[in-house]
């Protein structure tokens, strides 16, 4: 909800445009509760073409001078038959989108503001009819073929990135919130000698933008770059969080930490304080002692980065979270993934913050081609660690590492995952598992391949590998892969 601040600051933002805007309409007075009607689903298929948070309908700005003359029309004295006019117009909408309706005082005048959001892939109509606008006219979406295609395509979740963290601000107070020298520094760029080249390369990257009064932060920029998340209220829930437990449970924290700076900024300190903190043991040699950790920072590394940038923004009062015990880590983050886990080694990346994951590649923190999850699972065999699982619930994405456990201790599911992800890595790497490779995997003495056959054929049975045909019907030679292949 809109407070009266900044109602009053989106009031003056939307006087000053040189025109009325295509998600954006000026009214003196009430007309008929059709036309708001109709200008509701206009402005939301609007909005949601030019990838736009909302679109405003206003009443109380003269249409040609856009003086703020203020107006007469009240909603909450407004009824249709026996409803009020909020409840009448939604239920003549086509999906219920939101929108929110505030009427305000601004110098001793009265003003009404809907505030519309953009519909997200179903565009929407108004008593069985659908509108849109073209220039400053409402016309019939029917006529529009080739906006209606893009409505149906328009991907939510890029609004969150291009959101408003802040506005109205100076190049100052942008420079005070946003650590722009590691910006400049992350992107291997000259620090310019003044704030209008610093200034103009953030509206160049699209990170910050002139507004009419000022600039505004975007959400990416906040997000990646902020000196303190916490002076950015929408997104000061999205910091990282590492829990460090006494023992294997949640029953006593020995220290909780918050991250407060940007996921760019930030991020490797995040990930030296991590490894400052996992379990590790000292090996003592002929002459020096050196601290060995039981987790392979690498595959913490990218665990962490992919918590980042495939969260679910749009899920609130939760943010990425690491969580050390004495055997394992968890991380887990918001949503659920767009993607089987049974394919996270070999399928296309596919990220639901494509604006986020972009920048975080540019910055070496996120893998080109999503190869991140395949470096964890390397990582793993390479130190003779249990292979990592996934666990997906309704709201969240949890990916287990385990620290070292013997071939004895770990149970049947432990070796089928292990299996599995060993026969995906082999794949991808243009070979095959066999019970040589398999047992290599597992530390499995040659005499004993029969372990690694068990192993094989439990896998083959919960339908995650198959045998490779070939030509050679010897099993000893047999040759697997994963069943996707």
């Amino acid at each position: 909800m809109l407070s009266k601040d900044d109602l009053i600051d989106l009031l003056l933002d939307i006087s000053s445009l040189d025109s009325e805007c295509e998600w954006v309409e000026f009214k003196e007075n009430y007309s008929n509760p059709h036309d708001i009607g109709e200008y509701i689903s206009a402005l939301s298929n609007s909005a949601c073409y030019h990838n736009k948070e909302f679109g405003s309908l206003v009443f109380g700005i003269e249409d040609q001078t856009h003086r703020l003359v203020g107006t007469t029309f009240s909603p909450q004295k407004t009824k249709i038959g026996n409803q009020e006019i909020e409840n009448w117009l939604a239920t003549q909408l086509n999906p219920r989108i939101d929108f929110n309706i505030y009427e305000f005082e601004y110098e001793d005048k009265y003003f009404v503001l809907f505030q519309i959001f953009a519909t997200r892939n179903t565009p929407v109509s108004f008593k069985g009819e659908y509108f849109i606008r073209i220039g400053s006219y409402k016309k019939k979406l029917d006529d529009h073929p080739e906006r209606e295609r893009k409505i149906w395509q328009i991907d939510k979740q890029c609004v969150f990135e291009n959101g408003v963290s802040k506005k109205n601000l100076s190049p100052e107070a942008i420079l005070d919130l946003i650590d722009y020298p590691k910006f400049f520094e992350l992107l291997k760029l000259p620090l310019p000698s003044n704030i209008d080249g610093i200034i103009r390369k953030l509206i160049q990257e699209k990170l910050i933008a002139k507004n009419g009064r000022g600039y505004i932060i975007k959400n990416i920029c906040a997000l990646l770059f902020a000196k303190d998340l916490d002076n950015f209220e929408n997104i000061s829930r999205k910091a990282v969080r590492v829990i460090l437990y006494n023992g294997d449970n949640r029953q006593k924290t020995i220290k909780e930490m918050e991250s407060r700076r940007g996921y760019a900024v930030g991020f490797e300190g995040l990930i030296e304080y991590i490894d400052n903190i996992l379990p590790a043991k000292e090996e003592i040699g002929n002459a020096l002692r050196r601290t060995i950790r039981e987790y392979p920072i690498l595959a913490v590394r990218e665990l962490v980065a992919n918590a980042l940038v495939h969260q679910d923004f749009s899920i609130s009062g939760t943010s990425p979270m690491i969580e050390i015990f004495e055997n394992r880590i968890e991380i887990t983050n918001p949503g659920k993934p767009l993607i089987d886990p049974l394919r996270f080694v070999d399928h296309n990346p596919e990220s639901r913050n494509e604006i986020l994951t972009r920048f975080m590649r540019r910055l070496n923190i996120c893998e080109e081609r999503g190869s991140g999850f395949d470096k964890v699972i390397f990582e793993c065999e390479m130190n003779q660690l249990p292979s990592p699982k996934i666990i997906i619930g309704d709201r969240f994405t949890r990916v287990i590492l385990y620290g070292q456990k013997s071939f004895v201790k770990m149970d049947k599911m432990d070796k089928i995952r292990a299996c599995y992800l060993h026969s995906c890595i082999k794949y991808v790497s243009g070979d095959f598992a066999t019970n040589q490779s398999l047992r290599q995997r597992f530390h499995i003495d040659p005499h004993n391949y029969t372990m690694a056959s068990r192993i094989i054929a439990d896998t083959i049975k919960e339908g995650l590998l198959k045998e490779y045909l070939s030509d050679n019907k010897s099993k000893k030679f047999a040759k697997y892969i994963p069943f996707w292949a």
